[in-house]
């Protein structure tokens, strides 16, 4: 597997040289076999732009150019490249400069006219083998820059050297997963957002043999570009990864097959008759592959056909009759899951093994098939422009690879590795391999992830830990009992749990100083009576925190000074409050621990797809409900000194308050110059701790019945007294009752406004009749008109 280290770094970077790295790889299993920079040692050669190309009078095939090479006037260099034409931009090497094999350009005469340089192919430069012509580069690019800038040539190429059972690094992700996994540093993954679609076109899927292949993604675009190039990042990347640059669409579905590590393949869908089936090959077909080799296909050579028959051999290489050219139009982007017996084999036994056959008959991400179509699906519009369809997706899903659980004794991990490893110290270099793990007792039941396939018995387990714990640090000493950490009640949330579940939301966790300024104390959250510090570390620190809104603040106008629009942070962390009551460490002080979180910004990142809207309240408000949930809070209109009079309230669980919620207010969003105003909460953890335990519920054989309740009420009646009022009248077999509408306007006189309610209704053992529904809004309608003076809208 070869990869760039700038592409590697994109998804994971940590603080360590490539030689590290390589190292650190090596010595987890994945041995590194080579570590060189793109290209060979040389210099003086720089950017150049061809001004004139004009036949030598001596020659009939040399050209004699003008060149600008960012000089005060034009260079005249001879060449022979039959590409060399005015306009181009290629590499110069200036008089003086040294290529690789030790050649060193000067001054020459050819057939009686003078040369002031040499301009270069790739090869004289060492990037490949192609030597019909000069290297052309971007157009854009300035004359005079070092190409070796330029192409990034000082960029370290990795060669690391894979066993067969770990396909899952067969991918610029999976390699990244291995780092970050080994290094702790984060993991950046590659945001796919779903394209949408604006055809209607599908074309129709068959699985006939899902055993061998249980899922099969297709998406057809229209209206591409074929001829455009491959941009130069993309083009680079795939070269530098012993991929061969063909074109754009090609190299797209390459690019995708790199990074992700999915085979893709794209059909000419012009080319396509009918529908398409996976199914074993039938006896006497054959089929021309992309590699201009003709096969006769054996019964068990899985193939993707048409109606007239094979296209492709199924995971291994597409037919050549519906392969991309330059002049296709219209794709058809496949991405399927094939069973690894299924490939495995076979490509061998017709004399060759392509990229894709490599990948499945080692086993590929079931689970990935839709992100990576999404991904090249993005990449085709981008680069070559057209349409989309929808993605139709058919799938077996009995036929999916199952993932039992594996369960390990904790006190095997010892005796096998000879060293003493604390549970918590598994469960951690597990997690950090991003195995899903659960304790029972002193077992771990670990789940692997999908693209494991080596993960199996409870030994891959043992050998992960120490593959990840370090070969190196093991050694030669009689193990030490274990010690077993006291289990975590189920029905306690954890602060790893909360943290997760803020992470997943898009928020990023922050650790400010307890420290912070008097000033913003007294009169951000109106503490009359701050904890002062004797001796503050700095003058505007002097205060210990009642609150982490301030800490949260100061993070925020550090982003926006650096241009940074879209902000989600949130800190779990003590506040320090005076209280002669409380049983704490330090006598009248109490230090609670608390969670607070800001958003600060665009909803979500600027993109083609969703208009650009700034958050607010309800965003926040949601947040905050998918952290609490299953747990339900109530929000009661209150002020807050920090936050914007009518946009916060009071947080309450269970009829107790824990807690803010509301938008900053306007006077300290000018006073910190934070341009828009960010919203933030701040909760007692210890209120939100509590997690109940999930119960089985069977599912009700009856249908449900869905009805709508508008009620006109005074303007100033809150939603959530109407919600109370309708949920304590409503019996059992009212599962949900929700506000979603409301308005004032037209029809609604001055000072009303108008609630709508949905009603859902389903009993456990009945088919509920007309006479008890009516029965049941009747007695709603009459409850509500009771109590708030409301009439139920007509219209």
């Amino acid at each position: 597997m070869k990869f760039p280290e700038r592409w590697l770094r994109e998804f994971c970077d940590p603080p360590l040289s490539a030689e590290e790295l390589g190292e650190r790889l090596t010595m987890a299993g994945l041995e590194l076999e080579s570590l060189e920079p793109a290209a060979p040692p040389f210099s003086g050669v720089v950017t150049a732009r061809i001004l004139g190309a004009e036949p030598h009078p001596n020659a009939d095939k040399l050209r004699v150019c003008q060149v600008d090479v960012g000089g005060e006037t034009p260079l005249q260099i001879v060449c022979g490249a039959p590409n060399a034409r005015a306009g181009i931009v290629v590499p110069c090497a200036l008089v003086g400069a040294q290529l690789p094999g030790g050649l060193v350009i000067k001054r020459a005469k050819l057939r009686g006219v003078e040369s002031q340089g040499m301009l270069c192919s790739a090869r004289e430069l060492g990037l490949s083998e192609d030597h019909s012509g000069l290297l052309e580069l971007d157009p854009d690019l300035t004359p005079g820059q070092d190409i070796r800038q330029v192409l990034e040539l000082d960029e370290a190429v990795f060669d690391v050297s894979l066993t067969p059972n770990r396909a899952d690094c067969l991918s610029i992700l999976g390699i990244a997963r291995e780092v970050s996994a080994l290094t702790e540093a984060p993991l950046r993954l590659p945001r796919i957002d779903p394209v949408t679609a604006t055809l209607d076109a599908v074309r129709p899927i068959q699985l006939a043999v899902p055993e061998a292949c249980p899922r099969y993604l297709g998406r057809m675009i229209r209206g591409v570009d074929a001829k455009r190039p491959t941009p130069e990042w993309m083009r680079r990347r795939l070269e530098r990864s012993g991929v061969r640059a063909i074109h754009l669409l090609v190299d797209i579905t390459n690019y995708v097959m790199l990074e992700l590590g999915q085979p893709l393949h794209a059909f000419d869908e012009a080319r396509l008759r009918g529908g398409i089936t996976v199914r074993w090959a039938r006896p006497g077909e054959s089929l021309s592959l992309l590699n201009e080799q003709r096969v006769t296909l054996a019964p068990d050579v899985l193939v993707i056909a048409d109606e007239g028959g094979p296209v492709a051999m199924a995971g291994i290489m597409g037919g050549e009759g519906s392969g991309i050219t330059l002049d296709t139009t219209d794709v058809f982007l496949e991405s399927a899951f094939f069973a690894p017996a299924a490939v495995a084999g076979r490509a061998r036994r017709y004399g060759f093994v392509s990229e894709a056959s490599h990948r499945f008959e080692r086993g590929v991400d079931p689970e990935l098939p839709r992100r990576a179509l999404e991904r090249a699906t993005a990449l085709v519009l981008e680069l070559a422009g057209g349409a989309a369809g929808p993605i139709n997706e058919t799938v077996a899903p009995e036929h999916l690879p199952r993932r039992d659980p594996i369960w390990l004794r904790s006190e095997k991990v010892p005796d096998v590795l000879g060293i003493p490893l604390s549970f918590d110290r598994i469960l951690a270099l597990l997690r950090r391999d991003f195995i899903d793990v659960q304790q029972n007792g002193g077992v771990i039941i670990a789940q692997a992830p999908s693209w494991r396939f080596d993960l199996a018995i409870e030994e891959d387990l043992i050998e992960e830990v120490a593959r990840l714990h370090g070969y190196d640090e093991i050694p030669a000493l009689t193990p030490l009992a274990p010690m077993a950490p006291l289990p975590v009640p189920e029905g306690e949330r954890t602060n790893a749990d909360v943290r997760a579940r803020l992470v997943l939301r898009d928020y990023h966790e922050v650790i400010t100083y307890a420290f912070i300024d008097e000033a913003l104390e007294r009169e951000l959250l109106a503490n009359a009576a701050p904890i002062l510090l004797t001796n503050p570390i700095a003058r505007n620190m002097n205060a210990m925190r009642s609150s982490l809104w301030p800490g949260l603040l100061q993070a925020l106008q550090t982003n926006r000074k650096r241009q940074q629009a879209r902000v989600r942070l949130f800190e779990l962390g003590r506040c320090f409050l005076r209280d002669e009551s409380a049983d704490a460490a330090v006598p009248g002080f109490a230090q609670p621990l608390r969670l607070a979180a800001l958003a600060a910004g665009p909803v979500v990142s600027e993109q083609w797809g969703v208009p650009s809207r700034p958050v607010d309240f309800y965003d926040l408000k949601g947040d905050l409900e998918a952290l609490l949930a299953p747990l339900v809070p109530r929000f009661e209109p209150a002020a807050h000194p920090a936050l914007h009079p009518g946009r916060s309230a009071r947080v309450l669980l269970e009829g107790r308050a824990v807690g803010w919620i509301g938008e900053l207010h306007p006077e300290w969003v000018q006073r910190l110059e934070l341009g828009t105003a960010p919203q933030l909460f701040e909760l007692e953890l210890d209120a939100i701790r509590r997690r109940p335990a999930p119960h089985y519920v069977p599912v009700s054989r009856q249908p449900v019945v869905q009805r709508d309740l508008a009620f006109v009420v005074d303007a100033n009646v809150p939603a959530q007294t109407l919600l109370d009022a309708l949920r304590s009248e409503a019996p059992a077999w009212v599962r949900q009752i929700t506000l979603f509408d409301v308005y004032q306007g037209q029809g609604v006189e001055p000072g009303k406004r108008s609630l709508a309610f949905r009603l859902t209704l389903q009993h456990d053992e009945h088919t509920l009749t007309d006479e008890e529904i009516d029965a049941l809004l009747q007695r709603l309608c009459a409850q509500i008109e009771t109590q708030f003076g409301a009439r139920l809208r007509q219209q």
